[in-house]
């Protein structure tokens, strides 16, 4: 477990301990971060003077994005991009945090990809409040979250132009994979978007109008990533659907033209079999011509056969 604490609007930015921090009665900003927390090491991160409610939300071991207000405090559960791959079914990880006027207690159990940035805007002066750090994080997690969801809908791009090509059934792989990807974005992207604008729907002091206008433009962006997700799980659906249908297609064409084939030397097989048969009576027998006179009848059966076909236009389809 890592906690780190930092303490601004009260003198230059400066990281306190454990100690420092629950002895501090000043009135600057303090932000509790909490990252790599185990669940046995969960129910010790609670304070006395955090709600039970809210002391849920921060110990809970699944979460969806959220944001609910308790007196003059918010509940805000949003999730984001890892800081490194994770070998889970959940893409993004969540940030839970019991926000109040000078305080932010922050809880994450795998670490996430835009608190870097955000401790690095704070330690530069530039998150003052805590309406300012919810703010931060909704703008990183949006900017990092955004070029991954375009890069899904830029790659079945390039499926679809692959469609023509021949190694076009090697694309089930990719398609499955990023319509998968996709599915599992969407299902916290959505209410990543929900939890934000009733955040900013709240009329909190520590909340300014400037911080409501960042959290409704990162909002406008995870409604545009939900809608960039839900139009790449549909097309991914179709390209998958065409790619099954040109397959039956290709077998169904295969199949014609082994039909076409097996047509044609059905009477060839038939002419053939009755003239070997090892019987006396055989027409012909003993005729020196008689082998070139069936092969030419063979051909020309033969040739007769496929006319046919191509004059039903069978052989073009």
């Amino acid at each position: 477990m890592n906690c780190e604490i930092l303490l601004v609007g009260d003198g230059p930015p400066r990281r306190l301990s454990m100690e420092e921090a629950e002895q501090y009665k000043g009135g600057g900003f303090l932000w509790a971060h909490v990252e790599n927390a185990g669940l046995d090491e969960l129910p010790h991160l609670v304070r006395a003077d955090i709600p039970e409610v809210a002391a849920n939300a921060l110990t809970a071991t699944e979460t969806r994005p959220r944001c609910d207000r308790i007196d003059h405090g918010a509940i805000v559960n949003i999730r984001g991009p890892a800081a490194t791959d994770i070998d889970d079914s959940d893409r993004l990880v969540s940030i839970r945090m019991w926000v109040r006027r000078g305080r932010i207690d922050s809880v994450t159990r795998k670490p996430l990809a835009a608190t870097a940035a955000v401790m690095t805007a704070m330690e530069d002066g530039k998150i003052r409040d805590p309406g300012d750090l919810v703010a931060a994080y909704a703008r990183e997690i949006s900017a990092t979250l955004d070029p991954q969801v375009a890069e899904l809908g830029d790659t079945l791009d390039d499926c679809e132009s692959m469609l023509e090509s021949g190694n076009k059934f090697r694309l089930r792989s990719t398609i499955t994979g990023i319509r998968s990807e996709a599915i599992s974005f969407r299902r916290f992207v959505a209410p990543d978007r929900d939890a934000l604008l009733a955040l900013a729907s709240h009329d909190f002091e520590w909340l300014h109008d400037d911080d409501r206008l960042h959290i409704r433009e990162a909002a406008d962006r995870f409604a545009r990533m939900a809608e960039e997700l839900e139009a790449v799980r549909e097309r991914s659906a179709l390209l998958h659907e065409q790619l099954t249908d040109l397959r039956a297609e290709e077998i169904d064409q295969r199949s014609l033209l082994i039909s076409v084939v097996a047509f044609i030397f059905l009477p060839l097989t038939f002419i053939t079999g009755l003239l070997g048969m090892n019987v006396e009576g055989i027409p012909d027998a003993h005729d020196p011509w008689a082998f070139w006179e069936i092969v030419i009848l063979c051909v020309v059966i033969a040739v007769g056969v496929l006319a046919w076909f191509v004059r039903r236009r069978w052989i073009q389809r």
